[in-house]
């Protein structure tokens, strides 16, 4: 019996299962999963980069070159010697002391610039704010960069120089008395026009026309001011004296502007005492010239500069007032030659010219000390950076006894 029941066990198998079905799989076996890698981990953020070069002081750069800083310092020690009249006078001081914060925000077309000044040469009267410069730069479109804030006015080549790039000890008598140094307004610019092979450039500026750090509300009237500069031999480093490089290719910048200073109430137009009884509009023109060539630099200027009228006259708590403008004119012409990579020899004639009429002294300064005539040497141990400066002037008038002055000058950037 157990026997046919084994016979007959897989027939009943086969009834039991309808046609064409097969016996059922066996179960799946459950796949073994590999546990999912570990995050990677963060990427390590950029440290930002600082550097440090004589001369230029420290620069802070963050990764992507979206923001910078940088920092430097400048000290400039001063011995002058003077004969006048039989009597001997000597003046060792500090004549500057400034600290310039520079770099750029958001992109490297956005910067700013920051100067203060500290020495008791730096002071205007009536006014302790060290605020020399205060301005931001956008410089992303070839032919109209902007410029906002408190800067030297684009009038006259010599005078937009920076003090540290001097070539003697001290600007010319006449740039002192007729440029329009700083004031505070809206500059559009670009030193390669049109994409002409950066031979012609431009600026054009409007500001308040009072000057630096003026607190008092005066009347309304801007100053506007046009400059075009020609470079045929393209953009090279004319707003510094002197030929450091010796560069082998002749390099020439010719200049010319004009002024309208409407409504100033400043004696030199955007400088000098502050009139009491009124205001005044003053006409400015310059032309300039900058040459170099293997060592070799020329720097010529005329300066011309018209009130229009000679006197201020008004009525101050109840007096009638009357106040002298300044109108007059000059010019110079200045050289300088390296004789090796350190050592320049350089010369200067000056002179400044009175309108009749002007102001009586401005008349005296013209009569006794119009007329300059100089000669210096310079040793450059970091370029303009670093370096020793001495000069000697013969000062002359029609008038009066001449002066001689002469100076020694440490000038040094850190």
């Amino acid at each position: 019996m157990k026997s046919l029941r084994v016979l007959f066990l897989p027939l009943s198998l086969a009834v039991a299962l309808p046609a064409g079905a097969q016996s059922p799989a066996p179960p799946p076996v459950p796949e073994v999963q590999e546990p999912p890698p570990p995050p990677p981990p963060p990427p390590a953020s950029a440290a930002p980069s600082i550097t440090a070069e004589p001369g230029k002081g420290i620069l802070v750069k963050a990764p992507g070159d979206r923001y910078s800083f940088g920092i430097r310092a400048r000290i400039q020690f001063r011995d002058t010697f003077q004969h006048f009249d039989r009597s001997d006078t000597n003046e060792l001081n500090i004549r500057t002391l400034r600290l310039i914060v520079h770099g750029n925000v958001l992109s490297p077309d956005l910067r700013y610039t920051l100067q203060l000044a500290f020495g008791g040469n730096d002071f205007e009267t009536g006014s302790s704010s060290p605020i020399f410069d205060a301005f931001v730069d956008y410089t992303r479109h070839r032919d109209l960069n902007i410029r906002v804030g408190q800067f030297f006015v684009p009038f006259d080549r010599a005078r937009t120089i920076r003090e540290f790039a001097l070539q003697m000890v001290d600007r010319q008598l006449a740039v002192r008395e007729l440029n329009l140094d700083r004031d505070v307004g809206v500059m559009f610019s670009s030193t390669n026009l049109f994409g002409l092979n950066e031979w012609l450039g431009y600026n054009l500026f409007i500001g308040g026309g009072d000057g630096r750090n003026r607190f008092s509300a005066y009347e309304a009237g801007p100053l506007a001011v046009l400059r075009l500069t020609l470079r045929p031999f393209g953009t090279f480093d004319d707003d510094q004296e002197g030929d450091l490089t010796r560069g082998a290719k002749p390099r020439l910048a010719l200049g010319i502007a004009g002024a309208y200073n409407a409504n100033t109430s400043r004696r030199n137009s955007t400088l000098g005492t502050a009139f009491t009884a009124g205001t005044v509009d003053y006409t400015h023109l310059a032309a300039d010239l900058v040459f170099k060539y293997r060592g070799l630099s020329v720097l010529a200027e005329g300066l011309w500069r018209k009130a229009s009228e000679d006197v201020v006259e008004g009525t101050v708590n109840g007096t009638v007032t009357r106040e002298p403008t300044r109108s007059g004119h000059g010019y110079f012409v200045q050289a300088g030659y390296l004789v090796s990579p350190k050592v320049e020899l350089t010369a200067r004639w000056d002179q400044l010219f009175a309108r009749d009429g002007t102001d009586p002294q401005l008349v005296q300064l013209v009569r006794t000390q119009g007329k300059q005539a100089g000669a210096g040497a310079n040793l450059y141990l970091n370029g303009h950076a670093f370096k020793l400066q001495g000069d000697y002037f013969y000062i002359f008038g029609p008038d009066g006894e001449p002066r001689h002055v002469a100076r020694l000058q440490l000038d040094a950037s850190f």
